[in-house]
């Protein structure tokens, strides 16, 4: 986008004007209205005078039994499909109306009450979903470990087919042997035996079978390990899923599409929100090592189960799997001593043995050897597990709480971390003496040390207002009221960290329904994409391309790699390039130019709309925005509807058609949309 200086919009007098293109007046519309009025009243709600927000509204039916004061029955509506799922579909605000808001919440948080078979049959496409760890290491092989196979494979193949040869040749020669009299000897079986083809190891004619390669399309041989997510046009085909790879990006591509099209088309929208919440909470890096592999099992069996049960439970799930295990090295974390410890039990028995049958001494162990194979102590999880998981970085742990729980977790390992991946407590490299965490002592014995470390931290008041600070900010605003922070907390404390308790307090609290948190938050990469989808009405037949657009946006799924997960504020996500991107995909989408994707604009806004760009736009405000829309916005975007791009005719065309696809796009990339 080349944009042209030219003297300064009245609108916009702390700006030079731009060229008049619709990217270009959206993109720096978009930038200054998300960074600027962050702290700012939307003009929706400046325009109410003072008397009417004293002014008690008459009760809606469809808000019985929620706090809900300050906002209209559509507002409330949309700021609960804004908050508690991800946006709006067409129909929704009238079908949640006619059901009750209150029943619509509650329906929500029990997950398991809701009908969700038609996202099921969608999701019947990726079927590494179903599959095991093993499995998934069986069937989804790095590459050198498919030569490998393939090598075996070979092998096997030319030794059966040696024994069909070798069992056709002997009963040859026994019939001529029976033809001319004579009885089938040893001599004449060892003759055959030498003379009948030797299998493909043995054979210096025939190929080796670790130079075959399977056919497939070129287009994923060497396909780079992050190469699925990002990069390059969204609507190219990854080289890992660009016909039926079996190889290891292939699961992280379909754990995204999944991710996605349950977000876009699941009916239990909540379970999709908190789902991503606690991943992200409890995050792992896609990108490290074997980790591809765990993730599967990882959201399907650890996060989802328990996304609204107790805290603890949750805790100690991660704890145990292996997804966790490896990205943060407790697998590898053993107590210094343990090596130690196993040569001397190993040479107590040694002396026993060479004593009772008079053998020689056995011969002196090599030092620099030995110290080789010692393992030590790893603090990384013992430090994320109070900093990240549960207390805070402020929750009053120090270092020496960090080693002592580190000391807690020895032994927490992965038995065949190649193979299966099963969580496994190894005894032999655990540290059994007393441990000291928080003031506490911890000395209940193998595995319960670790355990009771959990169930410590897990009941700590200052996990409970670490959490209950997450939650608010994630589904109230970037700083939740401190008041409601402590109710929250309050209700964790007292429920056994019951989630679902948890988030009732929050969302039954008049400060969740206040004007104050009502379009408070900036959407997430994922949460723009999903929510524009929903908006549309869009038909998804593959997901891909909406995945590359989060990751070319700012959020590329399963990929980030520092432990705090991303950032759920809005000044991770408000920057210029990733705004424009943003205003970009939302023209490709509503325009019919992404691949896979199909929407409806003139449905939504009525075929008769294309004959009136004003009467375009003032539909799409009204569909796309609840009909709030800023001054500032509408302003400049009605200065646009003369624009080549918006009409599809010649400046001098008498006849103009309105392209209905770009006035929705330009709407879903307005500042308003970006809010939820």
């Amino acid at each position: 986008m080349r944009l042209q200086a030219r003297p300064a919009l009245p609108t916009f007098p702390w700006i030079p004007a731009i060229s008049a293109t619709p990217k270009s007046i959206l993109a720096a519309i978009l930038s200054v209205a998300c960074v600027l009025p962050l702290t700012l009243d939307l003009p929706a709600a400046a325009a109410i005078p003072a008397a009417a927000k004293d002014k008690k509204p008459k009760a809606d039916p469809a808000l019985k039994g929620l706090p809900i004061t300050e906002l209209s029955a559509d507002e409330a509506i949309l700021h609960a499909l804004n908050r508690l799922a991800y946006g709006p579909r067409p129909g929704d605000v009238e079908r949640v109306r006619q059901m009750g808001l209150a029943k619509w919440i509650e329906q929500q948080l029990n997950p398991n009450s809701i009908d969700d078979r038609a996202v099921d049959a969608r999701l019947a496409d990726y079927p590494t979903l179903r599959l095991s760890t093993a499995k998934l290491i069986d069937e989804y092989p790095q590459p050198r470990q498919a030569e490998k196979q393939a090598e075996k494979k070979a092998l096997a193949q030319a030794q059966q087919q040696q024994r069909r040869s070798d069992a056709a040749a002997a009963v040859v020669e026994k019939d001529m042997q029976n033809a001319q009299g004579r009885p089938a000897n040893s001599e004449a079986a060892a003759v055959t035996s030498v003379s009948a083809p030797q299998p493909a190891a043995d054979n210096s004619n025939a190929p080796a079978p670790m130079k075959q390669q399977a056919p497939g399309n070129a287009a994923t041989n060497g396909a780079g390990r992050r190469g699925v997510l990002g990069g390059g046009d969204p609507n190219n085909v990854p080289r890992a899923i660009a016909d039926d790879s079996k190889r290891p990006p292939r699961i992280v591509a379909e754990l995204s599409m999944a991710k996605v099209t349950r977000a876009i088309y699941s009916e239990r929208q909540l379970q999709q929100v908190m789902d991503d919440f606690w991943f992200n909470h409890f995050n792992v890096f896609a990108g490290k090592g074997e980790d591809r592999y765990y993730l599967t099992s990882y959201e399907r069996d650890v996060i989802e189960p328990r996304a609204f049960g107790k805290f603890k439970d949750l805790v100690t799930a991660t704890a145990k799997s292996p997804a966790m295990l490896f990205y943060l090295d407790n697998f590898l974390s053993a107590d210094p001593r343990a090596a130690q410890r196993q040569a001397a039990q190993r040479a107590a028995r040694q002396q026993w043995r060479r004593g009772r049958f008079g053998w020689p001494p056995p011969p002196a162990a090599n030092p620099q050897q030995a110290k080789k194979n010692e393992r030590g102590l790893n603090e990384n999880y013992g430090r994320e597990l109070m900093e990240l998981h549960t207390l805070g970085v402020d929750g009053g742990y120090t270092q020496k709480d960090v080693t002592e729980v580190a000391r807690c977790f020895t032994g927490w390992t992965i038995d065949k971390p190649r193979q299966y991946a099963d969580f496994k407590f190894d005894d032999r490299l655990h540290d059994p003496d007393p441990k000291i965490v928080l003031g506490k002592k911890i000395h209940a014995g193998g595995m319960k040390d670790g355990e009771q470390v959990i169930d410590l931290l897990a009941h700590h008041p200052s996990t409970a207002k670490f959490i209950s600070t997450k939650l608010a900010r994630r589904f109230v605003s970037d700083n939740p009221p401190p008041a409601l922070v402590t109710r929250m907390a309050q209700t964790f404390q007292s429920s056994d960290g019951d989630i679902r308790a948890v988030l009732k307090t929050m969302i039954w609290s008049p400060e969740f329904w206040s004007r104050e948190s009502y379009h408070a938050k900036i959407k997430t990469p994922f949460e723009l994409v999903i929510s524009a989808v929903r908006a549309l009405g869009t038909d998804v037949d593959t997901a891909m391309p909406l995945v590359q657009w989060v990751g070319r946006i700012g959020e590329p799924l399963y990929q980030c790699q520092p432990p705090t997960g991303y950032s759920d504020k809005a000044d991770a996500w408000v920057n210029t390039g990733a705004l424009l991107n943003r205003l970009n995909y939302s023209l490709a989408l509503a325009g019919n130019k992404m691949r896979g994707a199909r929407s409806d604009v003139p449905s939504l806004l009525g075929v008769d709309s294309s004959a009136d760009p004003k009467t375009a736009l003032d539909r799409a405000v009204q569909v796309f925005l609840g009909g709030q829309a800023g001054a500032t916005t509408v302003e400049t975007l009605e200065k646009q509807l003369d624009n080549p791009q918006v009409l599809q005719a010649k400046l001098d065309d008498p006849r103009k058609q309105v392209d209905l696809g770009v006035v929705a796009g330009l709407v879903l990339g307005a500042p308003e949309f970006q809010r939820r």
